[in-house]
């Protein structure tokens, strides 16, 4: 055994000899040129302020700035770190004080989640604790160099990160989320890929909080915290990762104010001050060559060790080089000159840590240091970069810990009645707002277990976020009194706990059994709730491990996979390849829509590679400016109906075999045999070739009299069996009417010449073969198979039926028909006297919802992990049959101009497909670009007499920005 520990201590004798000097630039030769010519320059007084970084604050008065000024010129201090909070400020003063010092200034800063640590308005990346679940450690690199990209831009050269501490405690009150988590060997791969990335930018790595921080249960801020693990256990577990990220070439390490019996007898002399653990351990056993940095001196870890000056002065003998927030500094620096003079602090001591400041401050930069400029300041430090990363760290982090019986994704929308409960006292609004982008989810809250029971009992799933505040060190713990709510809600219903809180969050609760799904999702921020909310509904991947141990139950590096199925997801626009300031073009056209009374209101929706990333809302319902449009708002799609609300069952129904596009309507429809009609095909009807009339004005035969008012052989204003028919309010049509509109279809002449003409009246006929067929009213017919799936909760016809009229855009004041403003009643007069259900038109919807029917067609049909008819079925109705003779649409679908008509912007590919409607509606999508576009307006509003939009072609200009938004590759 003897011998073994003789090799052992050999083995990394060696190993620290051939340590290389982290410090040490490519142009060696000229950095050690620079220091030699600065120490030759240098006093005893100045080489001792080199030791000393002092605390700077921006948000503090003028007194504070003074006293700085009078460090660095009295005192010749070598370096600041600046703690809270204006990064503006702080590029002002950093550009002050280095103007007053002979020697530029090495500058700090405690950033572990990025500048945002210590400075408003800039990033904060997420915590370490959810980095640590990240599988993917090049996103790690990634995060590191972009935060040297902000540190570099703030006149920051050293930061005080990575935390490398293992947390095996998660009682640990100031570690927990700093830390990588409680596997070593993750720790380890997270710091060194930080490094590598903060580094690659000159921006100084800083390992802390040697020999390690992850198994105490008090925080050294407030008292000195003992690590009592014996020699053989630290060397396995906390210097591990300082063994290896110190072979990696980091440039620093911070030593922690700890008491270690192991490795210093004096158990009440911090680690900080102990000669055997800095000098001792990491200096001559490991072998670090890099730069030595106190943690803050102003800590109780330490400060009760001795006076200040004391403090200082053996933290330096200790082998420390930078004393980091010392205070006393004038009487420190009396004191060193004191032990200088007595040989107690030596010249070779004193020489060397001045040595390695000065080499640190060559290797970032500062031998040719010029002043930052203020300009750009705060862009440069906030840009879409950091953004879509955030995106993908945070993406990448939230963990599936549990998945019974596949209750995730959320799935079978339409029947699956969902439910949310909160726990925790913290803001939940993005979560629950994303969770309404899938389909309704109703919020429920009570006091008791028993008002829960009651509420939820018609709910099948409930979805329950625990919420916690922001911040490192936030209590993670659920009440007790919730967790009894939570068990009990999970023994009735199928359960999803999502935790926006440490992953310790979950020691509390004694039993999993009942809990279906379980979702780690690290923090309470908006990015998080948004992307959480997301993969509940399998929009995006779920890729996270758990960094750290929850009991026997769930083991580190635990995590279920879970892929995503095809749903909507919501970014932002350059995570597509769209440029947001050209997308932000559309918004000065809205402007000019509504300044011009083109449109009292609209919205906009813009979709990429699967993503929703502009989606936005502009004016109010109507031009007295009462109630403004939200993303919530419901339109009159108008003829949009006819590829939402007629088409998804005839493609349906031709794919199940009912017909095929050469079958004669007179064979699918009794009503046309031995008509002029009878041997029309489907293929030529749905391509708008068959010689048929554009519409049938039927309601103009059905009013009498100067004021046009509906006859009463035709209308009642009350229901009765005899008119059961809803035309608007008060207006009720005779039941056996529809018949007679069939009929006059089928009686309509045939126009004499074999052209391309639109027609709506195939699409009357279809929704009564459609429900004959399948023995259920259209309305039904799609809600089953279409949009209850889909989750496209608002797309229903007879809207009043399911929403309150606040949530309606109206449209017409009808002058000549109904006599009143329709607001929830079909625009389109055949379909308002089809009871309001037709192909033609007669659907409502929001922009989020005729997205989700757009990018199923998109996607060939499929979306959600279901799959509603199959890619065959799409490509058959998405094609033109008959382009040779001048027809430009496929069977239902609009499809790209072939000459100079503005169907479209003229400017996405012909595989398109989409469709207009009269009440100022639009909708397509390109398979080649995968953009889905979606305007609804109500154009028609007061009258439909005002065509501005259609004459300015607003909706293909606004198509056409769309396309110039794309980034060129």
């Amino acid at each position: 055994m003897k011998k073994i520990t003789v090799l052992f201590a050999l083995l990394l004798s060696l190993q620290a000899l051939a340590q290389k000097d982290p410090l040490t630039t490519k142009d060696s030769i000229a950095q050690t040129r620079w220091v030699d010519s600065i120490m030759k320059t240098m006093d005893v007084d100045e080489k001792i302020g080199q030791l000393f970084m002092v605390a700077a604050y921006t948000n503090k008065d003028a007194e504070h700035e003074k006293f700085i000024k009078d460090l660095i010129t009295k005192h010749h201090i070598g370096a600041l770190i600046f703690f809270q909070d204006q990064a503006i400020k702080q590029v002002e003063l950093t550009n002050e004080y280095q103007s007053l010092s002979r020697i530029p200034l090495l500058i700090g800063i405690d950033g572990e989640w990025g500048l945002r640590m210590r400075l408003q308005n800039t990033v904060a990346f997420p915590y370490n604790m959810a980095l640590g679940a990240i599988r993917n450690d090049q996103l790690l690199y990634d995060m590191g160099k972009q935060m040297g990209k902000h540190m570099k831009r703030e006149g920051v050269h050293i930061n005080f990160a990575p935390v490398v501490d293992v947390n095996t405690n998660p009682l640990n009150p100031v570690i927990g989320n700093r830390s990588y988590g409680e596997d070593k060997n993750n720790v380890t791969r997270k710091a060194i890929a930080f490094t590598r990335g903060i580094q690659s930018e000159n921006i100084m790595a800083c390992a802390k909080h040697f020999p390690g921080h992850g198994d105490t249960a008090q925080d050294s801020h407030k008292t000195l915290p003992s690590v009592g693990h014996d020699r053989s256990r630290l060397d396995s577990i906390e210097l591990y990762p300082y063994r290896k990220i110190i072979d990696q070439g980091i440039g620093s390490v911070m030593i922690g104010h700890l008491s270690v019996p192991a490795l210093e007898p004096n158990v009440n002399l911090p680690s900080s001050l102990s000669h055997n653990i800095v000098t001792g351990l990491l200096k001559e056993e490991m072998g670090f060559k890099g730069l030595i940095v106190t943690d803050a001196l102003n800590m109780k870890g330490s400060a009760d060790f001795a006076s200040s000056e004391e403090i200082n002065l053996q933290a330096i003998l200790a082998g420390n080089d930078l004393l980091d927030v010392p205070l006393n500094v004038a009487k420190s620096i009396q004191l060193f000159k004191k032990a200088y003079s007595k040989g107690t602090l030596t010249e070779e001591r004193l020489n060397e840590s001045v040595r390695k400041i000065l080499k640190t401050k060559y290797w970032a930069g500062l031998h040719q240091y010029e002043p930052l400029k203020v300009e750009n300041l705060m862009s440069d430090l906030n840009t879409v970069e950091d953004d879509l990363l955030n995106r993908r760290l945070v993406e990448n982090s939230v963990t599936l810990v549990q998945n019974k019986n596949g209750v995730l994704p959320v799935e079978n929308l339409g029947k699956n009645k969902v439910a949310y409960v909160k726990l925790g006292k913290h803001n939940n609004s993005i979560f629950v707002k994303r969770l309404n982008d899938y389909t309704k989810v109703d919020v429920i809250s009570g006091s008791s277990i028993a008002e829960y029971s009651n509420k939820l009992k018609d709910y099948e799933t409930v979805i329950i976020s625990f919420h916690t505040s922001l911040g490192a060190y936030a209590n993670y713990k659920i009440d007790d009194d919730e967790l009894l709510i939570l068990q009990d809600i999970a023994k009735n219903h199928k359960v999803i706990l999502d935790v926006f809180a440490s992953p310790y969050s979950l020691l509390k609760i004694k039993s999993f059994e009942h809990i279906d799904g379980i979702i780690v999702s690290y923090q309470n921020t908006a990015l998080s709730q948004d992307l959480s909310a997301q993969m509940i509904f399998g929009a995006l991947d779920i890729k996270g491990v758990l960094p750290v141990n929850i009991k026997d139950d769930f083991k580190a590096g635990y995590g279920l996979q879970l892929a995503g199925t095809g749903r909507l997801g919501y970014s932002i626009p350059e995570d597509v390849g769209l440029d947001l300031k050209k997308l932000q073009r559309i918004d000065s056209v809205a402007d000019l829509v509504i300044d011009s009374a083109m449109a009292p209101g609209m919205q906009v929706l813009v979709a990429r590679h699967g993503k929703v990333v502009y989606r936005k809302s502009y004016g109010y319902y109507t031009y007295d400016q009462k109630k403004k449009v939200d993303n919530n708002s419901i339109y009159d799609l108008a003829s949009v109906t006819k590829i939402l609300g007629g088409l998804p069952m005839i493609i349906k129904a031709e794919e199940e075999g009912k017909f095929d596009l050469d079958s004669p309507l007179g064979l699918l429809m009794p009503v046309l045999k031995d008509s002029n009609k009878d041997t029309v095909t489907v293929r030529e009807a749905l391509s708008h070739y068959a010689k048929l009339k554009p519409y049938i004005p039927y309601y103009e035969t059905m009013v009498e009299g100067d004021e046009n008012e509906p006859m009463k052989e035709y209308f009642s204003s009350s229901a009765s069996s005899k008119f059961s028919i809803k035309v608007a309010d008060n207006l009720y049509l005779r039941t056996d009417y529809q018949d007679t509109i069939f009929k006059l279809i089928a009686e309509a002449p045939q126009r004499e010449v074999l052209e391309y003409k639109y027609s709506g009246l195939p699409f009357y006929l279809f929704k009564d073969y459609i429900e004959k067929t399948y023995r259920q009213p259209m309305d039904q017919l799609n809600y089953d198979n279409f949009y209850g799936p889909l989750g496209a909760t608002t797309l229903v016809y007879n809207p009043l039926n399911k929403f309150p009229k606040s949530d309606i855009v109206p449209t017409e004041k009808d002058e000549f028909f109904r006599h009143q403003l329709l607001h929830g009643t079909v625009h389109d007069e055949g379909a308002a006297m089809m009871g309001g259900v037709s192909g033609n038109a007669g659907l409502f919807g929001n922009s989020n919802d005729v997205a989700k029917m757009m990018q199923m067609y998109l996607q060939k049909g499929y979306y959600g992990g279901r799959s509603y008819f199959k890619p065959e079925s799409f490509d058959k109705f998405n094609k033109r049959y008959f382009e040779e003779n001048g027809v430009r649409r496929g069977l239902g679908f609009d499809k790209p101009q072939l000459d100079e008509s503005m169907a479209t912007c003229g400017c996405i590919s012909f595989k398109s497909f989409g469709h207009s409607g009269y009440t100022g509606t639009y909708t397509f999508a390109d398979p080649e670009t995968e953009i889905v576009y979606v305007f609804l307006s109500n154009r028609v509003y007061p009258t439909r007499e005002n065509n501005k939009l259609g004459d300015a072609d607003i909706r293909t200009v606004v198509q056409g920005l769309i396309q110039e938004a794309i980034v060129k590759q």
